[in-house]
């Protein structure tokens, strides 16, 4: 069953359409039914409430505005059996760099920071007169 915080997948008429985070599950006022909070994960976000039976959020199927609809928990995949182990990357020293010293940034290798406020194109003052 989806439960609080699960990602879900939606489908209509057996396609797969979009993701949802399950918001919250709250008895409705109608016996054995739920109201079911979904953020849509897709742009813009957006949040809807569907009065759901138990059975439907466990994966059975259901039709709304004479559609078939599903919801499916979507679980995180795992690591096929003899997949490659990853090397965590090496810890990095974090100490700041002079920026008016460019050789100490390159023995450290690290970057220079450049702030965005110097890339930005200043606006010609309007001719006046």
């Amino acid at each position: 069953m989806a439960t609080i915080n699960d990602i879900v997948l939606i489908h209509l008429e057996d396609a797969p359409v979009s993701f949802a985070r399950v918001e919250s599950i709250l008895p409705d006022h109608k016996k054995d039914w739920y109201q079911i909070k979904l953020l849509m994960l897709q742009i813009p976000l957006q949040v809807v409430t569907w009065i759901l039976k138990d059975a439907y959020i466990n994966g059975e199927d259901f039709f709304m505005n004479g559609k078939k609809m599903r919801l499916d928990v979507v679980e995180c995949p795992g690591e096929e059996p003899g997949a490659a182990q990853v090397e965590p990357l090496p810890q990095r020293d974090n100490a700041p760099v002079d920026e008016d010293s460019p050789e100490e940034a390159t023995d450290k290798k690290q970057g220079k920071i450049i702030s965005f406020d110097s890339l930005k194109k200043k606006d010609p003052e309007p001719d006046i007169g």
